[in-house]
């Protein structure tokens, strides 16, 4: 399993104009083959900090979602959002991990 974490910022006027944009985002991405788990969370105590948690089957369905139509689009979009400090980072689970 391959999750990727991290987080990006918006203005925080900004947040009611982004929110389509962002679940559209988040449909799309949760309906392709090897989405596991495809969320974006408004951080409450720093307004404008979306964190970002991804949980994908394998290496191969992150990379087929990246060649998609939404996240294109949402790449084309992202300058006229004011998205700013993306910060993503992928881990390889090799496994299922450890819970507790």
């Amino acid at each position: 399993m391959i999750v990727v974490i991290g987080s990006f910022r918006i203005p925080p006027s900004m947040v009611d104009v982004i929110r389509p944009a962002m679940e559209a985002m988040m449909r799309g991405s949760r309906a392709e083959e090897g989405c596991i788990e495809y969320s974006y969370a408004l951080d409450i105590f720093d307004p404008g900090l979306v964190r970002v948690l991804e949980k994908w089957r394998d290496r191969a369905a992150l990379e087929a979602h990246l060649r998609t139509v939404h996240i294109a689009e949402w790449r084309a979009q992202s300058s006229a959002l004011a998205i700013s400090e993306r910060e993503l980072t992928g881990y390889d689970t090799m496994d299922d991990g450890f819970h507790f």
